[in-house]
């Protein structure tokens, strides 16, 4: 399994903005997909967005299109989403994943995930 540690949530208005950071160990994005998911209190686990394995090509989930973006820094060995015009319904704990199939569109996709960074958005 790998290590994934996520970091940059916190509280945060409607309408601001934050960025997630995910550290993983060097050679992960070589081998993986990435992707960030998400889980809010009582609700099943959600897709967020996924990047290829090559770092090109995104997709996002319907409820974060055009507002989130995803991205990685290889030599930093980072993964990142940037979060824009954030709404109460973004608040989540938001987990980075990897995906060993190279596939990056769905839940099902990711089999390993962090211990996740909680963002909390505010009226």
């Amino acid at each position: 399994q790998v290590q994934l540690v996520e970091s940059g949530g916190g509280l945060v208005q409607a309408g601001g903005s934050l960025r997630l950071s995910c550290t993983t160990p060097p050679g992960t994005f070589s081998r993986y997909a990435m992707g960030w998911l998400r889980q809010a209190p009582g609700k099943e686990r959600e897709f967020v967005a996924g990047l290829s394995p090559v770092g090109t090509y995104t997709y996002y989930g319907d409820a974060v299109r055009a507002r989130f973006r995803i991205s990685r820094d290889d030599a930093k060995n980072t993964l990142y989403l940037q979060m824009n015009s954030l709404m109460p319904d973004d608040t989540a704990a938001y987990y980075c994943a990897t995906s060993s199939s190279g596939r990056y569109t769905k839940l099902a996709d990711f089999v390993s995930w962090g211990q996740g960074t909680q963002v909390t958005v505010s009226l």
